[in-house]
């Protein structure tokens, strides 16, 4: 049997590897059994007549057979005793969370996706009641429930529904014997609909707007695109065929996956380029002129966008953030509160409230009014009303925020390193390493939350973690010019690799 763990934000792995129908099996039947402890005495009643123990949401992506897996999921869950609602067709990750959190009889979902790693990978990322990612006590629970072979076995269909009754209800299966149930359902249609609502369309609709679309062959394919020509926004969309290879791209908003949307978008001079991840939670942009506008400069338009909306709040991002969003918030008067990186950290910090926007580095970001999880596709809906509103091109929004605030520049890397290089970065530099200088720059301050950071004079930073879903370490910088980011992602890497 596969030893299987949740990374940062669920189980990822090879399809026809490790990512298999058993390994799918165990790894539902473990989380519909913790659900099912958290509903203990919550039994609903279904159309039928009969009992469960309330509904479970099941989403999918583009991936080679996510729907097969996703049915076989559904399966799992209903033989335990939910309601199960299963997606019709393939969907964004924030379209299940958004279904679930509307949904006052759902207490949780699953969503079967990859999200930003390369199209051979397939995962299961699990929701909890209110939309937002597992934390990771939730998680451990689910990995408890297969490390203690508390899911019954896989050849007994009767077995998973018995061993759920007599853990949640002290007694067998009669209470919920045959009462799962799998109902094939149109989750975009409402999702959409409600998204129309966030946005000033009448705005939109005058502006003339112009922009690319590229969905990298994710879940976002045609959805975004469609919702933005309802609006009125001359759209080109480009990678949205049905590949699942996703035709060597890795769906991931960052270079080099995005050279295709910035061609394009600087060939027709159009006002912006939207670029989504594979389950369409995450977002990057370019601008008219093809140059790259990372997720650190969406967020911080983002949240000035929010407060000249009216809104109100804290800022949440991760430790990864960039030096501008905090002399933006410092700017605005806003809290700005750091956690590590993951963005169930983030949804920890809006379950306790008053958050306005949550955002992470990797191009995760999120309004809690509308759901406690990443939306691209809102995102993107977002700058879109930006430009409209302000008359202004993204290319121009972002230069005038950098006019503002003092023009800060950032890059990572992604370093696959073998075991022994992994075990001595996690016991020895993350623990223990502390310079004084780093390329000349002096070390001001540290942050060991996640890796570690080191703080630099001049709002510079350089930071090294370790990948919570890959043989990776990441390294990340900023600075004031690209020429001091790579010389201090080269000592990063120097670091991690000695």
């Amino acid at each position: 049997m596969s030893d299987i763990h949740f990374g940062t934000d669920g189980w990822r792995a090879i399809i026809g590897e490790d990512f298999t129908e058993e390994n799918v099996r165990r790894v539902i039947g473990a989380a519909a059994h913790v659900f099912a402890q958290d509903v203990a005495g919550a039994v609903h009643d279904t159309p039928q007549g009969m009992a469960t123990l309330g509904t479970l949401y099941v989403g999918h992506d583009c991936r080679q057979d996510a729907h097969a897996y996703a049915q076989i999921a559904a399966e799992v869950a209903a033989a335990h005793g939910f309601r199960v609602k299963l997606t019709q067709d393939y969907c964004p990750t924030p379209a299940l969370c958004w279904s679930v959190a509307h949904d006052p009889e759902a207490v949780g979902g699953i969503m079967l996706t990859s999200s930003h790693n390369p199209a051979e990978y397939l995962g299961v990322k699990l929701r909890m009641a209110d939309g937002g990612a597992s934390p990771k006590e939730f998680t451990d629970r689910v990995e408890a429930a297969m490390d203690a072979d508390e899911v019954s076995p896989l050849d007994d269909a009767d077995a998973p529904t018995r061993t759920i009754c007599e853990a949640v209800h002290g007694h067998g299966s009669a209470a919920c014997a045959g009462a799962g149930t799998v109902e094939e359902v149109d989750l975009m249609a409402p999702y959409l609909a409600a998204l129309r609502t966030l946005v000033d369309v009448d705005a939109i609709r005058a502006a003339g707007l112009r922009v690319v679309v590229d969905p990298l062959y994710g879940a976002g394919r045609h959805y975004l695109a469609d919702l933005l020509r309802d609006m009125g926004v001359d759209v080109v969309e480009i990678n949205n065929a049905c590949d699942p290879t996703f035709d060597g791209l890795h769906p991931e908003p960052i270079p080099p996956w995005v050279d295709r949307g910035l061609a394009k978008v600087r060939e027709l001079g159009y006002d912006a380029l939207f670029i989504n991840d594979g389950d369409a939670d995450r977002i990057g942009a370019g601008d008219r002129q093809g140059n790259f506008v990372n997720p650190h400069r969406i967020i911080a338009l983002i949240t000035q966008h929010m407060v000249d909306r009216g809104a109100s709040g804290r800022v949440v991002s991760t430790i990864t953030a960039s030096a501008l969003l905090d002399r933006l918030c410092r700017k605005l008067g806003l809290e700005l509160v750091s956690t590590p990186v993951g963005f169930k950290w983030i949804y920890g910090e809006m379950e306790r409230g008053g958050v306005m926007v949550g955002g992470e580095e990797s191009g995760g970001i999120g309004l809690p009014e509308h759901v406690k999880e990443r939306d691209g596709l809102l995102m993107a809906l977002l700058l879109t009303e930006m430009m409209a509103q302000t008359g202004k091109d993204l290319g121009t929004l972002v230069a005038e925020m950098l006019d503002d605030l003092g023009h800060l520049e950032f890059a990572r890397r992604g370093l696959t390193v073998t075991d022994e290089q992994m075990e001595r970065f996690r016991s020895q530099t993350i623990p223990t390493f502390a310079p004084a200088e780093i390329c000349g720059k002096q070390v001001v301050g540290e942050d060991r939350r996640d890796g570690v950071k080191f703080l630099l004079e001049g709002d510079a930073w350089v930071m090294m973690r370790p990948s919570g879903t890959e043989p990776l370490v990441r390294i990340y910088a900023e600075a004031e010019t690209t020429e001091e980011v790579e010389a201090l992602l080269d000592w990063a890497q120097g670091v991690v690799e000695q």
